[in-house]
């Protein structure tokens, strides 16, 4: 028996909610098809209701039902089949599946997974949701990357100054895309995480306005919690204000509350009223949590850790070298590494010279080995198209593209780059590599030349290369051997379920 095609339901639904660009996302139960939609006020319930093979329409759990019977995955195959792929979501419809299974009188699926394959599977799921996230715009950041650097390039052999009005104008250029990182990636992470796109970006305009940023980078505190500074108040209450500009974790956590966050509220707020009143609150409730918790959390975590690496640092360079060099962007994923940022200001400004800058320059290196390894290595051209841009950035400084781009996507490609990292690190330390700038990575090359009151001599920057040239080395060669192979980026698109950390019946 053939079978029925539903190609014209599926069309007359998609036409009656309000089409294609009033669909935030499809899922579907056992007996219906669930839409988020982005104004369901706007879909014709009765016209629904009357068409061949639909049975009702329900408005529940802030979701649009229509309810089709037995037949409603071939109907729901149809309607992604015009929407596209990028509607669906797998692992909210499996979930909704069980959930309405159960409520029938069917047993749910036991969960066989192990504790420790279930740690595993979460941890993969977040990264899956940060580089996700992130994806849309690493081409950007590898552009907004080597521009930053031809800059600096141009300052360190003094063809311009920062004071002069066209380093300005191109500084603004460059810096733009990470300056306002949170309003990116709040857009592109609510995509992933199925919450609003534009509420996001707004909440992330929240966390770089002007006047918040003048706060976080102020001297003005009241006091101090937990070795934090109380640097402002929120209706008498007094928080730690956080510099959001460049960061990205904050944005996404938020972006997974404002999920559940909107859903409640639309079972609160009358349908007519949603417009209006679910953006206001998610606005207010979202930026609120991330500036009272989310924020000083990250503060207080990253402090901890810069204080640890700073006592390693202190005890034996060499082994802070192999230590801060393998783990330190495993911190950058996360935003912890902005806590050692005024360790190393600290250094240069008091002493003139920074050893834990010479380590982290070695880690951008490695990044950099790293994908450049992958685009000589792979025949994809999309890899090497973005791997080599990827490279590059990482040479003059910005490794973004490359961690969020390729190797933390493909897994064992940032792990050989942390090898790669620690043992550039190790050799710096064994060499006693010193730093007098800020800028590192190969670029950075004038940073570690020897000021005249520091003794001069080429000896420091001789061992800048050689602790440069074992770290390539040794990130370039891992990767090429087991960290890449062009089969890992066929077998992800092979993977049918989509990771998420958010999920809903």
């Amino acid at each position: 028996m053939a079978k029925k095609d539903y190609t014209k339901l599926a069309s007359d639904i998609i036409e009656n909610i309000g089409g294609k660009e009033n669909v935030k996302s499809l899922i579907h139960c056992i007996t219906r098809l669930r839409f988020y939609l982005k104004d369901e006020s706007i879909a014709k319930d009765d016209v629904i209701k009357n068409l061949d093979g639909v049975i009702d329409v329900r408005h529940a759990q802030g979701q649009y039902q229509v309810v089709i019977g037995a037949a409603v995955t071939d109907v729901y195959d149809a309607v992604i089949a015009q929407l596209g792929q990028e509607f669906a979501d797998l692992d909210a419809t499996e979930a909704a599946v069980q959930e309405t299974k159960a409520a029938a009188g069917s047993a749910k699926e036991p969960d066989n997974r192990s504790f420790g394959q279930k740690i595993k599977d979460g941890f993969n799921a977040l990264i899956g949701v940060i580089t996700g996230s992130m994806m849309p715009v690493v081409g950007l950041l590898a552009a907004s990357g080597i521009l930053k650097g031809l800059l600096q390039m141009a300052v360190d052999f003094h063809w311009t100054v920062p004071t002069s009005q066209t380093y300005i104008i191109i500084s603004a250029m460059g810096d733009s895309a990470f300056y306002f990182l949170p309003i990116i990636v709040g857009f592109t992470a609510a995509k992933r995480l199925k919450s609003d796109p534009v509420i996001m970006a707004i909440i992330g305009g929240v966390l770089v306005y002007p006047s918040l940023f003048s706060i976080a980078t102020g001297t003005k505190t009241t006091g101090t919690f937990l070795g934090m500074a109380l640097n402002t108040n929120l209706f008498g209450l007094p928080i730690h204000m956080v510099n959001y500009t460049y960061s990205i974790f904050p944005i996404i956590a938020g972006a997974w509350m404002a999920h559940y966050i909107e859903i409640w509220l639309k079972k609160w707020i009358p349908q007519i009223l949603q417009m209006i009143f679910v953006p206001l609150f998610e606005v207010i409730i979202v930026s609120a949590i991330i500036i009272i918790f989310v924020g000083p959390a990250i503060t207080l975590v990253s402090t901890g850790i810069s204080w640890l690496l700073d006592a390693i640092l202190k005890f034996n360079y060499p082994i802070a070298g192999l230590i801060i060099g393998g783990f330190y962007q495993s911190l950058v994923i996360f935003g912890l590494h902005w806590a050692i940022v005024p360790l190393i200001a600290n250094d240069i400004a008091s002493k003139g010279y920074s050893y834990l800058n010479a380590i982290v320059s070695m880690t951008m290196v490695a990044q950099g080995a790293a994908v450049l390894a992958i685009f000589l290595k792979s025949k994809i051209a999309s890899i090497k198209e973005l791997s080599g841009a990827a490279a590059i950035s990482a040479f003059v400084g910005i490794t973004e593209p490359s961690i969020y781009g390729i190797n933390l996507k493909y897994g064992r490609a940032f792990l050989t780059a942390s090898i790669g990292a620690a043992a550039g690190g190790l050799v710096s330390g064994l060499l006693n590599v010193n730093m007098y700038g800020f800028t590192g990575s190969i670029i950075g090359f004038p940073s570690f030349f020897t000021p005249a009151k520091f003794g001069g001599g080429m000896s420091n920057e001789i061992n800048f290369w050689i602790a440069t040239a074992v770290t390539l080395v040794v990130a370039f060669g891992c990767t090429w051997a087991f960290g890449f192979k062009d089969a890992d980026v066929a077998a992800e698109k092979k993977v049918v379920r989509r990771k998420t950390i958010g999920k809903d019946a």
